[in-house]
């Protein structure tokens, strides 16, 4: 049970960070119905710039955190008002391929700017405590509750301001709320700076708890996000959270099981099972045409 006990709460860790990256493509999904595949390396560049800000005046954590999550978010707005608004109509490939290009075009300069793997100085002291057999550090303890915090601040404004009722009418209707006189290109920038502020956020929290970091950590991790929103219901909140927690306990349970290669095999092996039984996850619904 102390075996078991410990195992889940590895899995909290490392889904909590998934479940970030993985609210922020569902986001853009349920608004835009497209797939933000630039999304992993702005999760990459919430990394970097904890590393960026660090390197020139040493801040504690409780600061750097709220910086990263407005420099990436206004990031993430910059990227839908110069790269995305312009093909909003034109065919979904054409937003596939500006997206693939635009995490390329970041991948490559940051690393332009660091060709090596660095290593994340330390912001919070790591003390470990041993309960009744279980081991649990105060990094992990961090990770887990700001993750959580986050959630429950995304799922306050999504349920409980204009903000986000905005958001759930643009995923309704979105011609509805542009006769309605609501701003819909404003709230679809601030929803992309939401998502990316997310990812930020879950970029600064993974170098925390694996303080390694490079120009490529953006495209295993953000596309193991996007499989768990998939498994979830790519759109769908609630299944974000679901999805990404079933895979970190996924990759952690068969780690302990087989050897680590096969974990990537694992993960998505189980997308290929849950959409096999249903094609739109676990939470999600099939979309309403109006005939």
């Amino acid at each position: 049970m102390d075996y078991i006990a410990q195992q889940v709460i590895n899995a909290f860790q490392l889904g909590s960070i998934y479940a970030l990256i993985a609210l922020g493509y569902s986001l853009v999904y349920g608004v835009l119905s497209m797939i933000n595949f630039a999304h992993g390396d702005l999760f990459m560049l919430g990394a970097f710039f904890c590393l960026l800000l660090e390197s020139i005046v040493p801040v504690p954590f409780w600061i750097v955190l709220p910086l990263t999550m407005i420099a990436i978010g206004f990031l993430g707005a910059l990227l839908e008002r110069l790269a995305y608004r312009p093909i909003r109509n034109a065919p979904r490939v054409s937003a596939i391929i500006t997206a693939l290009g635009c995490g390329l075009i970041i991948e490559n300069i940051t690393l332009a700017f660091s060709p090596y793997p660095r290593h994340m100085p330390t912001l919070l002291q790591n003390s470990i405590t041993h309960f009744h057999g279980i081991t649990i550090s105060s990094l992990q303890i961090v990770v887990i509750g700001v993750s959580l915090l986050l959630m429950l601040l995304l799922d306050f404004i999504i349920r409980f301001t204009s903000f986000g009722m905005a958001i759930r009418a643009l995923s309704s209707d979105r011609l509805m709320v542009s006769l309605l006189g609501i701003p819909g290109d404003s709230i679809i920038s601030l929803t992309f700076a939401l998502g990316a502020a997310l990812g930020g956020a879950a970029g600064l929290l993974y170098a925390l708890a694996y303080p390694v970091i490079s120009s490529s950590m953006g495209i295993l991790i953000g596309w193991k996000a996007f499989v768990a929103a998939v498994i979830g219901g790519i759109g769908n909140i609630r299944g974000a959270l679901l999805g990404a927690y079933i895979l970190g306990a996924t990759e952690v349970i068969s780690v302990t099981i087989l050897p680590s290669t096969y974990r990537d095999l694992i993960a998505y092996s189980l997308l290929l099972i849950i959409l096999v039984f249903k094609p739109y996850g676990i939470l999600g619904e099939p979309p309403i045409q109006k005939v």
